[in-house]
């Protein structure tokens, strides 16, 4: 994932799912062997799924390790971030509230 043309081929499926390799390379300035070694290493960390319709490969983003990695880590910091607001706006209201009975 920490290699930029990763995030580049998982982007791109995101925006369209079921795409060849034909189509992954388009575009890109890749050539078909490179793009492919990064569809296998994507395939293996199971964040691509491919299936076969005919000869042609077809390759779909696989959401489910995203949304667990975002679940484990991603939304611990997010509901901590969103107590501090809370709290945060809370003070202020208190304060001035307490501003408006000193007047």
């Amino acid at each position: 994932m920490a290699d930029p043309t990763r995030r580049a081929l998982l982007d791109r499926l995101f925006n369209q799912q079921g795409q060849t390799l034909n189509e992954l390379c388009d575009g890109t300035g890749m050539r078909r062997q490179s793009v492919s070694k990064h569809l296998k290493l994507l395939e293996d960390a199971g964040l691509v799924v491919v299936r076969w319709q005919g000869r042609e490969k077809h390759h779909f983003l696989n959401p489910v390790p995203i949304a667990r990695v975002g679940r484990r880590w991603i939304d611990k910091f997010s509901s901590r971030k969103a107590a501090a607001i809370l709290n945060l706006k809370e003070a202020l209201e208190d304060k001035q509230r307490e501003e408006e009975t000193d007047e």
